[in-house]
């Protein structure tokens, strides 16, 4: 069934929308923008979608490069055209580098990285001409942390390649807006994988404070009203950043110190 944008409200599409910063921004953008919402949870999907009485939601694994090719053709039918795509859906895991599968890194990597990348790209025809993509980037993709090497990676290609777009489309109204937030409330840790591609049982360690989903969505949304360029919400990890720049050796010892407990995990 094709469902139109009846109340002429700006289009926001937004991934892993079932639960944690996902369903946060759906929950605070749903009085202003009419939602297109993704997920790989069908029951969440469809709960989250319910109460916040969006009619245009989709499942979809992104981590298959046929499946999002899929999804932009359901989109096609829908007749809509998108002021904002929010690339937020995301895996991590927690491994030493030389204890990870390396199916779990491309798993990682294909979320995370190149599912962004391909859904921008087959959603272009789409976007409307001063559309803005928000990237849910991390700190991670600007130093290491222990026991996120592909995690890293992946968040470091993110950055990369959306920022160079953003120079490509320097002379367009589009608009780029990169999040680098450091530790959230979300279900992306507690379904962080191990090693093998299981379930991580260990417990994650972290410096600095956690923030809330909520909070973050609302200063993602007011970025993006702005139009900034870059949202830094962890000013305590951003230094952290500063420092691995400037001073890497140090950054190094004191990481490996405060994330010491990452060394103990052999899976």
């Amino acid at each position: 069934m094709i469902q139109t944008n009846t109340a002429n409200k700006p289009v926001a599409l937004i991934t892993g929308a079932a639960s944690g910063l996902g369903l946060a921004l759906a929950q605070q953008l749903s009085t202003t923008h009419f939602l297109v919402l993704i997920d790989i949870q069908e029951k969440a999907l469809e709960r989250a979608a319910n109460s916040l009485h969006c009619s245009v939601y989709f499942t979809c694994d992104l981590s298959e490069r046929g499946a999002i090719a899929n999804l932009a053709e359901k989109l096609e039918k829908q007749h809509l055209r998108i002021d904002a795509l929010y690339n937020n859906a995301g895996i991590t895991h927690r491994s030493l580098a030389s204890n990870t599968h390396i199916e779990v890194i491309e798993k990682v990597m294909r979320i995370d990285y190149l599912a962004p990348v391909q859904l921008t790209q087959v959603l272009l025809p789409l976007l409307t001409e001063r559309a803005c993509i928000v990237n849910i980037g991390s700190m991670a993709g600007w130093m290491p942390v222990l026991g996120r090497a592909g995690y890293c990676a992946a968040k470091s290609a993110l950055h990369q390649y959306f920022e160079t777009l953003r120079a490509e489309w320097h002379n367009t109204n589009k608009h780029i807006l990169m999040v680098y937030p450091s530790f959230l409330d979300t279900p992306i840790e507690h379904n962080a994988l191990n090693g093998q591609g299981e379930k991580a049982t260990h417990k994650r360690s972290m410096v600095g404070a956690i923030t809330s989903s909520a909070l973050m969505a609302s200063r993602i949304i007011s970025a993006a009203e702005q139009r900034k360029p870059r949202l830094f919400p962890d000013t305590f990890t951003y230094l952290s950043s500063l420092l691995y720049r400037l001073a890497p050796s140090l950054y190094l010892t004191l990481m490996r110190r405060r994330l010491a407990s990452e060394l103990e995990v052999t899976t």
